[in-house]
């Protein structure tokens, strides 16, 4: 009976993931097909992927800005895929990280199921579905899917391995945690969180533990990492060659009060309880946005029923570790590098979307309907799968317009600015070029932000493609862009019909003296 009870239980939590799993081919796939261009990384991710596919091992694996997972994932795609346009780049990327966004709803379903239960897993992921920073960010050219998958596995083993003890858990979760690792570089804060978890533990007398197995635990979380980890940074030099991380560690100085990564200039005689003061209040707002205000009275309600955590006690550390440890890396990303936007808080987010819809079931789960209200008659009645879908399409609703608005729609003007480069620009001419979309597009080569420096310099430089807010900006890159452009204008502009929210490409041709506004006295300036 209870193995007859047990099967049923299994084919209903494989029936609502496969539902989930294709809701969540069918929502990042369509968001995929209407990306207006990919995010300005997605450039760079390309670029390491195709050095892998050229067989450059060595520069796309080694000398990368990024870890080497999904530019390999990328390839691979690309493999199966075939064509070499940036076109077919760009789709390689997409379903690369869609790809892993569809199968990561798995690990998502199993750390909600394994904390609140069935009834509340796939909320959880229903709810991330719907939620804006998920679409947008996984069915982008951006890593951030593929390493929630290898993530979120590894902090599902890492669960199972605090709860039954078993130790055979310890390895997966090293694996995945190694994988996420090489995805990005925050992944090695998950076996740092369990050694952590394992070291405050004994101070818990509620917390029984085998000592046996807990030193073996932690010298194996120890070596573990040290293993898979440890090759990749002596050969990279460090933990990540991306500034970030080294901004975050104190290796690196913290970016120019008028660095272009930067949300708003830097006083510079700004005081260091000011900088911390603000990052802390941007990294709320990050958190928030990313998790949407309705959320948040269903995450109160949530923490209200599941403290407190009695039968979790062990993973319930690891998940305090886990989001006080990322809270305070956002807060030093900000205060140092002057950024921090919701998707980079998905560590966080995501383990709160599942305590919110734990905190949704258990309101709805208390909640009786009188029968004569729903024409039942007399008696009360829980509500069912109707009142259900209410609750999530109304959540839906209030996030439509970024769900279903085209990815990155405000700098579509950079594929149509990219097609005119194909067309006018030679091989030989260099582009300048702040973010580098239109050099993707265009198939051509420039300068961006990074060596912006370097393109007065050179003779071959041609055309510039440039923003008009950052033409017009205070910021000194806008004033070289304004050095180099002198007072020509505009060859052409992109899109053609600007939408609101969309910005104004500008393409300027610099060898051409009928581009000058001084040869064009019909020119208003």
């Amino acid at each position: 009976m209870l193995g007859r009870i047990q099967a049923v239980t299994n084919e209903r939590h494989v029936a609502r993931v496969a539902l989930l799993v294709i809701a969540a081919a069918m929502l990042f796939g369509r968001s995929a097909s209407q990306s207006s261009v990919m995010f300005d990384d997605g450039t760079r991710y390309i670029r390491q992927a195709r050095s892998i596919d050229a067989g450059a091992w060595g520069e796309g694996l080694l000398k990368a800005v990024d870890h080497p997972m999904y530019p390999l994932s990328i390839a691979a795609w690309h493999r199966v895929l075939g064509g070499d346009s940036p076109a077919d780049w760009e789709r390689a990327g997409h379903f690369a990280s869609v790809f892993a966004g569809v199968l990561w709803c798995i690990p998502l379903y199993l750390i909600a199921l394994e904390f609140y239960g069935g009834a509340s897993a796939w909320i959880a992921v229903a709810i991330a579905l719907i939620l804006p920073v998920t679409g947008r960010v996984f069915a982008d050219v951006l890593s951030e899917s593929t390493f929630q998958l290898f993530w979120c596995w590894g902090v599902w083993c890492a669960t199972r391995f605090l709860r039954q003890g078993h130790f055979a858990w310890i390895p997966a979760a090293i694996a995945f945690s190694g994988l996420a690792y090489l995805t990005r570089p925050e992944g090695l804060l998950l076996p740092i969180a369990l050694v952590a978890t394992l070291m405050v533990i004994p101070l818990f007398r509620s917390v029984h533990l085998n000592w046996p197995r807990w030193w073996a635990a932690v010298g194996f979380l120890v070596i573990g990492p040290a293993l898979i980890v440890g090759p990749y940074v002596m050969l990279e030099g460090g933990l990540g060659t991306k500034p970030a991380v080294a901004r975050i560690l104190g290796t690196a100085p913290k970016s120019s009060p008028t660095a272009v990564e930067r949300k708003r200039p830097l006083d510079p005689d700004q005081s260091i309880a000011k900088t911390y003061s603000d990052a802390s209040r941007e990294v709320v707002f990050a958190i928030r946005d990313g998790l949407t205000v309705p959320l948040v009275p269903f995450l109160l309600a949530g923490l209200a029923f599941a403290w407190p955590p009695s039968e979790r006690r062990r993973a319930w550390i690891l998940i305090g570790m886990i989001l006080g440890a990322s809270v305070l890396a956002l807060i030093r990303l900000h205060a140092t590098a002057g950024y921090c936007e919701p998707r980079h808080a998905m560590i966080i987010i995501y383990p709160l979307v599942c305590l919110a819809a734990f905190g949704l079931e258990s309101i709805l789960s208390r909640v009786t309907i009188p029968g004569r209200f729903v024409g039942l008659g007399e008696g009360r009645y829980q509500p069912g799968p109707i009142v259900w879908v209410a609750v999530l399409g109304g959540l839906a609703l209030w996030n439509a317009g970024e769900i279903f608005s085209s990815i990155n729609r405000e700098k579509a003007g950079y594929r149509g600015a990219g097609a005119y480069l194909a067309e006018h620009a030679t091989a030989e001419d260099r582009t300048v070029d702040l973010v580098g979309l239109s050099l993707f597009y265009g198939g051509r080569e420039g300068y961006t932000f990074a060596d912006l420096h370097a393109a007065p310099g050179d003779p071959r430089t041609r055309w510039v493609v440039v923003r008009e807010a950052h033409l017009r900006g205070d910021w000194p890159y806008c004033e070289r862009i304004r050095e180099i452009v002198g007072d020509r204008l505009p060859v052409a502009t992109f899109p053609e019909q600007i939408s609101k929210g969309q910005a104004k490409v500008l393409v300027f041709r610099l060898d051409r003296p009928e581009a000058s506004v001084a040869a064009r006295p019909d020119a208003v300036r």
